[in-house]
């Protein structure tokens, strides 16, 4: 576990550092857990002001869940389960009680993309892309908390399109529209930046930030309706997601037949 997610702590500064970028890393179960444990309790964890993290390269940030993973799903409770781990994860990342930072070089997609958009902020490079494929990759959904998450960020029409098209979103334009906060040029002036921003935000009162926090997270809390397990077992139940996944893990286009 410690290959696939490095922690270290330097000045009150804490590195989370997704680790498999063979696999542009895709997070397995265990880096989700290890990251919703630092996050959770940073205090525990040396006690850092500020958190960045980041992926290992400069290929991606992270491209989603390990899909090889969702081989093992076969009922619609392994759906639900596995949408209410991401949820708890997500949350420990948005409550974390200190600020954080998505430091991203690359691709950020699917659970990637939700990771860095419960950073408080994102500084990308040039080579960023955005974006949730999964119309055309796998043919599932998000979690009604997801959705309000992005829509709260860069609004429903922007949300549409994204999935709709399936397209990624340029560091241009990510910046344009408020995804990303700021765009440098490569990932050594990435990590350097990001590294400079938190030294600054590591001098700032921590009861300011830790009050705005968890008042904009009400806020967007209070707004998510709880009644999205329909949409959630429609989609991961599907024909088409399981040829989805065997046809994103056999490197060929998938058939959709809409059922």
């Amino acid at each position: 576990m410690d290959d696939e997610i490095h922690y270290s702590v330097d000045a009150g500064v804490g590195t989370i550092t997704l680790n498999r970028p063979q696999a542009r890393n895709a997070l397995t179960f265990a880096m989700y857990e290890r990251l919703a444990e630092i996050c959770g309790d940073p205090a525990a964890h040396g006690a850092p002001k500020v958190l960045i993290v980041t992926g290992a390269g400069e290929q991606a940030f992270a491209a989603g869940t390990d899909i090889s993973q969702f081989r093992a799903f076969a009922t619609p409770e392994d759906a639900l389960a596995y949408e209410s781990k991401i949820e708890r994860v997500i949350t420990a990342i948005e409550s974390c009680p200190i600020p954080t930072i998505a430091a991203i070089s690359g691709a950020v997609t699917g659970g990637g993309g939700s990771i860095a958009c419960a950073c408080d902020l994102r500084i990308a490079t040039e080579s960023a892309r955005f974006g949730f494929p999964i119309a055309r990759t796998l043919g599932n959904c998000l979690s009604m908390a997801n959705y309000a998450r992005l829509s709260a960020l860069l609004g429903p029409a922007r949300v549409k399109d994204i999935i709709f098209t399936a397209r990624l979103i340029g560091a241009d334009e990510g910046h344009r529209i408020g995804l990303f906060n700021e765009i440098v040029a490569d990932h050594a002036t990435l990590m350097a930046r990001a590294r400079e921003q938190a030294a600054t935000i590591s001098g700032h009162a921590p009861l300011t930030m830790r009050a705005t926090k968890e008042a904009l997270r009400r806020l967007a809390k209070a707004a998510v309706p709880d009644d999205g397990d329909d949409l959630v077992v429609m989609c991961y139940g599907s024909a088409d997601f399981r040829e989805g996944m065997e046809a994103f893990l056999g490197k060929r286009p998938p058939r959709w037949q809409g059922r």
